[in-house]
C-alpha cells in the first residue's frame, strides 16, 4: 500500500480499526499528490465464517442455530481433504451451507454496500437476514450483490447465508441446462466458497464495480494507446462507469492520478465536469500522453496505481484504485510482438485450479506468486489456463511476476450450441470486464477445441464491446482455416502461418513421477513400467525423470525449429502440459496427473531445468545455460547413459577431472554419452561456444551417508499471518554430515506440530498419497509440507524425526492480523511485491533470419490441378493430393524469380504416420531423392543448392509407414489419436498440406 493509497482509506474505517489495532504502514514511498479521505472502502470479508456440509432446511433464517458449525476463514473448499487423495471423478460433492454474522459501523449508515465474491463452486443461493438476494451458477466467475437496502445498520447484527451445491451434474435453475466445463476430467471440483470475498462501502455517487453478473455494471477501464516504446511514452485513458443513487442530480469532477512503483505521481489528468440525473449511470473518461513509462514485460511486473477520483466541489466522494500495467501487443505475419519485440511463447498449459495437496485451489496470494514466479524463473513466458477462466488471485499474480496469460471462458472439449454456448459467452463477457485491466492477459481463448467462425465472431464482438483497446488477440485451439480468429494452434502438432500466429496449446503430454530418477536409482523403477490405461500401453505416462526430460527436449525442438526467422510462415512456439502435477485425469500409475515439470508441492523435476535451458530467450536462447540431468550417487559397477541439456554449441563431460569426450548432439539442445561408469566424486558438464570458449557448466558431487534432517520454511513477504487462511511451506531434506542433500534418500519422516497452526501435510507415493498424514517419506532426498495458520497468533513449532537420522525443529511466529466484526482492512495480495528480474523489454531485434523464403506464384500437378494451389495457400486445413495413381503423383511449383533453392519445408498428409519416397528437381535437375520423415507437422529437406525457377516434387515409390510417435495423445480420445493429417491410404498417393521453398540468406 503506497502513501497515496493510504490517503484514500476512509476515516470511519481508520477510526474503527485504530480502536483495536495499530495500523502498520507497509510503504513510505514519497508521493506528489494529496487529497482528503474518500468514503469508499474495500474490506476483507474472509474471516469468521461457519460452514456445514449437508443440506439443512431453513439454514438461511436469522435465528437458525449454527453454534455447532465449523469455523473457517475463506477461501475454503469444504472437500479440501480430498485434494490429491482422490481421483478427480471421486472428489466429494454435495451441498454446503455457509453463514457469517457481521455488524456494520455506524459510519456506514446511508452508504452504498456491495458484496463481491471472486467465485464459488458451483451453484449458490445467497440470503441476507433470511431474504433471498441472488444466485450465481457458473461455478467460475466473480459476481456481486447490492445489499444497501437490505443490510441492517449498526448496532444490529446481520446474517449472510449461502447454500452452495457442487454437484457434477448441476443444472441451471431457469433453463435446466448443464455447464459444459463442469467436467470430471478437467475441472477439479473444490466445493463451496473457495475464493475471496469482499465488502465494499461507498458514497451514493460512486464508480461501479466490474461485476456484470447480478449487478450489471462494468467498473473502471484503463488502457494505453499510441505507444512510443523507445521513447517510453503512451497515451493513457481511464474510463469509469459512474452511478448516482441519490434522489437529486449530482455534479462532479473526474480526475485521474497515475502513480508509479516508486510512489511518485507520473501524471494527473483532469476529466472535466459531469452532471448525472438521479438513478442514472454514465461513463466518464480522461486521457493524456504520459512520459517516462516503464512498460510491463515478460519477467518484469512493472505496475502502476491508477486512481480515478470523483469530486463534488472540494470534497472527494469516491476513489477507485486500479492496479495495472501498460504494454504494446501486435499479432500478425505469423508472429507475436510484445513492446515491438518478437516473442515465441514457451510455458505451460496449467489447470485453472492450480491446486495443492489437501487444500485444493484455496491458497494465499503469496503461494500463487510462488508457483507462477517459478514458471517465470524457469523461463516460461506464458501460462495457458485450461478450459476455465482463472480466478482473480492468479490473474493478479501473473501481473506481478511478468507472466503472460491466455484466458479462456469455460468449456470442456468441442463447440456446443444453444444455451450451453450462451453460458460460455456469459462467462467470457464477465471475465473480460473483471480482468481487462490486468496487463498479463494477452490472449482470449474461445475454446479448448475449435469453434465455428460464427461463434468466433460472437467472441470477438464481446472483446470489441468490453475491451476494445486492450490489444488482446481472440482465438482458439485449432482454427487453422478460420478467417476470423486472431490466432490458433493445435494441441499436439506443429502449425505455421504467415498471417495469424500459430502456437501449440498443449504439447509433451508424457507423465512421470518425481520419485523416479532413473533405472539405476532406488526404488529402481524400470522406465515406462506401470499399469495399462483403459487396456492400452501407458509407458509414456510412467516415465522416469531422465526420460521425461529427454522427451521435453525432443518435443520443444519440433516447434522451435520453425520459429520466426525461418521463413514467411512460422510457428510461434507452444506451451507444455502441465506445470505442476494436477488432481485431474491421469494415465499413469498415480490417481492424479503427473506430467508436471514440478510436482504438486512445486518441487522441480529435471524437466523443469531442461525447459529453463531451452527457453532462456525471446526467440533464440540468449544466455548460455546447461543442466546435467540426474544426480551422482550410485552403487559401484553402475554403467549408465548421461544426458545434458544445453544451449551451448558443444558439451564435454568430466568425471573427477578426466574428460569423457564430447556428447552426441540431438534435437539441438540434448547431449548424450551412452555408457558412463560411475565413480564417486564429481561429474561436470562444460558447454562451449562455437569458438571453443567455456560459456557454462554444471556439476553434481557424490553426497555422503545420510546423517540428519533439515527443515526450511517458506512464507509470504510479511511472514505468516494469523488470519486462519495463510500458509507456510516447509521443506524437509535428508542431508549428509556436510549438509549436502542425499539425492537417493527415501526415508520416512515423522512430524510433530504444536502452536496455532493446522497440519495440511504433503504428498508422496503410497496409500492415499500420504494426504494429511504426519508421517511422510522424502523422495529424491526431499519433500515439502503445508501448515495453515489459525486466527490466533503465536509460536508454532514443527519437529521432524526419522529412524537413524538426527532430527530437526523449526519455529515460526504467526502475526496478528487486524480483524473486527467480521472484517479486516488487510486485503489478500495487496502487499505482494512485483518481480522485475528479467528487466525491461530489450529494444534490439530478437529475430535471427536463417534462410530466405521464395514465393510460389503457381503450381501444376499430375491430377487435381485445380487444387494444386492448396498446397501453398498458408491454410493447413486444405491440401493437394493426386488421384492415388503413382503416375499422377507429381506437382510442380513456379517461383516468383529464379532462386538458388537450398531447402524445402513440407507438411505432408499423414505427417505422423506416412513416409513418401520422392524426387525433387529444380529446372529439371535432380537435387534430392529419398523418403520423407514422419513428424509432428513439418519436415525440412536440404537439397543440393541449385538455381532455377521451377521446383518439381514427384512420387517415385509406394507410400508407406506407421505411427512413429505412439501414445502422445489422450488414450481414451480416439478422435485425437486419429489426428495425423491426411487420411488417404492409397500407395500411389502424394499428399501435400503446405510447401515452402527457401534460398540461403544473401551474403552481406
Amino acid at each position: 500500500m503506497s502513501q497515496l493509497h493510504k490517503t484514500f482509506v476512509s476515516p470511519w474505517l481508520k477510526s474503527w480499526f485504530l480502536l483495536l489495532f495499530a495500523v502498520v504502514a507497509v510503504s513510505t514511498a514519497s508521493f506528489g499528490f494529496d487529497a482528503p479521505p474518500s468514503p469508499r472502502a474495500k474490506l476483507n470479508f474472509n474471516s469468521d465464517w461457519q460452514v456445514h456440509v449437508g443440506d439443512i432446511e431453513g439454514a438461511q433464517a436469522v435465528n437458525f442455530d449454527d453454534k455447532g458449525w465449523k469455523h473457517v476463514s475463506l477461501p475454503y473448499a469444504w472437500n479440501e481433504d480430498d485434494a490429491f487423495k482422490k481421483s478427480i471423478d471421486e472428489l466429494s460433492t454435495g451441498v454446503e451451507w455457509s453463514r457469517k454474522h457481521f455488524t456494520l459501523p455506524a459510519s456506514a449508515t446511508g452508504k452504498k454496500i456491495f458484496l463481491e465474491f471472486e467465485g464459488i463452486r458451483h451453484g449458490g443461493d445467497f440470503y441476507l437476514n433470511g431474504e433471498f438476494i441472488g444466485r450465481s451458477e457458473n461455478g467460475i466467475m466473480a459476481f456481486g450483490f447490492d445489499i444497501s437496502d437490505k443490510v441492517k445498520p449498526a448496532p444490529a447484527q446481520n446474517v449472510l447465508a449461502a447454500r452452495v451445491d457442487n454437484d457434477w451434474k448441476y443444472h441451471e435453475k431457469a433453463t435446466n441446462s448443464t455447464f459444459q466445463w463442469n467436467d470430471r476430467n478437467f475441472y477439479a471440483n473444490y466445493g463451496g466458497i473457495n475464493k475471496n470475498v469482499y465488502l465494499h462501502v461507498s458514497d451514493r455517487l460512486y464508480q461501479t464495480l466490474p461485476l456484470y453478473s447480478n449487478l450489471g455494471t462494468t467498473g473502471t477501464y484503463v488502457y494505453a494507446q499510441n505507444f512510443n516504446i523507445p521513447g517510453k511514452s503512451a497515451q493513457i485513458t481511464a474510463e469509469s462507469q459512474v452511478k448516482n443513487d441519490y434522489a437529486q442530480p449530482r455534479t462532479f469532477n473526474y480526475q485521474v492520478v497515475i502513480e508509479g512503483m516508486d510512489g511518485k505521481v507520473a501524471k494527473t489528468i483532469e476529466g472535466g465536469q459531469t452532471t448525472i440525473a438521479p438513478g442514472q449511470t454514465h461513463t466518464v473518461s480522461a486521457t493524456a500522453r504520459v512520459d517516462g513509462l516503464n512498460f510491463w514485460s515478460w519477467g518484469y511486473g512493472s505496475l502502476y496505481n491508477v486512481y480515478t477520483i470523483l469530486r463534488t466541489g472540494n470534497q472527494v466522494v469516491d476513489v477507485v484504485r486500479t492496479r495495472t500495467g501498460f504494454r504494446k501487443l501486435e499479432f500478425g505475419n505469423g508472429e507475436i510482438k510484445l513492446n515491438d519485440r518478437t516473442i515465441i511463447v514457451h510455458g505451460y498449459a496449467q489447470r485453472t485450479t492450480n491446486e495443492w495437496p489437501a487444500v485444493g485451489l484455496s491458497v494465499p496470494a503469496w503461494m500463487s506468486d510462488y508457483s507462477n514466479r517459478m514458471m517465470v524463473e524457469g523461463n516460461a513466458n506464458l501460462v495457458r489456463w485450461m478450459h476455465v477462466t482463472p480466478w482473480k488471485q492468479d490473474v493478479e499474480s501473473c501481473d506481478r511476476v511478468g507472466l503472460m496469460q491466455a484466458m479462456p471462458a469455460g468449456d470442456s472439449e468441442g463447440d456446443v450450441q444453444g444455451r450451453r454456448w450462451e453460458l460460455r459467452l456469459d462467462v467470457m463477457r464477465d471475465a473480460m470486464i473483471y480482468n481487462r485491466n490486468n496487463p498479463s492477459i494477452v490472449f482470449y481463448e474461445s475454446g479448448n477445441k475449435g469453434v465455428s467462425d460464427e461463434h468466433m465472431t460472437q467472441m470477438k464482438a464481446l472483446r470489441d464491446q468490453y475491451d476494445p483497446h486492450g490489444g488482446r488477440a481472440s482465438g482458439s485451439r485449432e482454427m487453422q482455416g478460420s478467417k476470423i480468429a486472431d490466432y490458433g494452434g493445435e494441441m499436439l502438432y506443429v502449425n505455421k502461418s504467415a498471417t495469424k500466429p500459430m502456437w501449440a496449446m498443449e504439447y509433451s503430454r508424457d507423465e512421470g513421477l518425481r520419485k523416479y530418477w532413473d533405472e539405476w536409482t532406488p526404488p529402481l523403477h524400470k522406465e515406462g513400467a506401470g499399469p495399462l490405461h483403459n487396456g492400452q500401453d501407458a509407458s509414456a505416462y510412467n516415465h522416469n525423470q531422465d526420460a521425461h526430460a529427454v522427451e521435453d527436449v525432443a518435443r520443444w525442438y519440433d516447434f522451435w525449429r520453425e520459429r520466426p526467422g525461418t521463413g514467411a510462415a512460422v510457428n510461434s512456439g507452444g506451451v507444455n502440459i502441465i506445470f505442476s502435477d494436477s488432481n485431474t485425469h491421469h494415465r499413469g500409475e498415480s490417481n492424479y496427473r503427473t506430467s508436471g515439470e514440478v510436482d504438486a508441492m512445486r518441487l522441480p523435476k529435471d524437466g523443469y531445468f531442461a525447459n529453463q535451458v531451452m527457453w532462456d530467450g525471446w526467440v533464440n536462447p540468449e544466455h548460455a545455460r546447461i543442466h546435467l540431468i540426474g544426480h551422482w550417487n550410485y552403487t559401484p559397477q553402475t554403467v549408465k547413459p548421461v544426458y545434458v541439456v544445453s544451449s551451448a554449441a558443444k558439451v564435454e563431460l568430466f568425471i573427477n577431472g578426466q574428460s569423457k569426450g564430447f556428447g552426441e548432439q540431438s534435437d539441438q539442445f540434448l547431449f548424450s554419452w551412452k555408457n558412463i561408469s560411475w565413480q564417486p566424486g564429481q561429474i561436470r558438464a562444460v558447454g562451449y561456444d562455437a569458438s571453443g570458449k567455456n560459456v557454462c557448466e554444471d556439476t553434481h558431487t557424490t553426497a555422503g551417508t545420510p546423517a540428519a534432517l533439515r527443515l526450511t520454511p517458506h512464507t509470504g513477504p510479511q511472514g505468516l499471518q494469523a488470519d486462519g487462511a495463510d500458509m507456510a511451506l516447509v521443506d524437509v531434506e535428508v542431508v549428509d554430515a556436510a549438509g549436502n542433500r542425499c539425492p537417493t534418500a527415501l526415508n520416512l519422516v515423522n512430524f510433530t506440530l504444536s502452536g496455532p497452526a493446522e497440519w495440511r501435510g504433503g504428498i508422496a507415493q503410497g496409500a492415499d498419497n500420504f494426504i494429511l498424514s504426519k508421517s511422510l517419506p522424502v523422495e529424491c532426498g526431499v519433500n515439502r509440507v503445508i501448515l495453515r495458520s489459525l486466527p490466533q497468533s503465536g509460536k508454532i513449532t514443527l519437529s521432524a524425526t526419522a529412524e537413524g537420522l538426527k532430527g530437526a525443529t523449526l519455529s515460526l511466529n504467526s502475526q496478528t492480523v487486524p480483524m473486527a466484526n467480521g472484517f479486516s482492512p488487510v486485503l489478500p495480495g495487496t502487499q505482494m511485491p512485483s518481480y522485475l528480474g528479467r528487466g525491461p523489454t530489450p529494444l534490439i531485434d530478437s529475430v535471427l533470419k536463417t534462410r530466405q523464403p521464395v514465393r510460389i506464384v503457381s503450381a501444376t500437378a499430375g491430377a487435381n490441378a485445380d487444387k494444386a494451389a492448396q498446397s501453398f495457400d498458408d491454410d493447413e486445413s486444405t491440401d493437394w493430393t493426386n488421384d492415388g495413381s503413382r503416375a499422377t503423383g507429381w506437382i510442380q511449383f513456379e517461383l516468383e524469380h529464379p532462386a538458388k533453392v537450398s531447402e524445402l519445408t513440407l507438411k505432408m498428409g499423414g505427417w505422423r504416420t506416412k513416409t513418401y519416397p520422392i524426387r525433387i528437381s529444380v529446372d529439371g535437375k535432380d537435387v534430392f531423392k529419398g523418403k520423407t520423415e514422419q513428424s509432428l507437422g513439418y519436415i525440412t529437406i536440404p537439397v543440393t543448392p541449385t538455381t532455377g525457377k521451377s521446383v518439381r516434387i514427384e512420387l517415385v515409390g509406394a507410400t508407406g509407414g506407421s505411427d512413429a510417435f505412439g501414445n502422445i495423445v489422450e488414450l481414451e480420445n480416439g478422435a485425437n489419436a486419429a489426428t495425423t493429417g491426411g487420411q488417404s491410404t492409397a500407395k500411389g498417393s502424394l499428399d501435400i498440406v503446405e510447401a515452402e521453398i527457401y534460398e540461403p540468406i544473401p551474403s552481406k
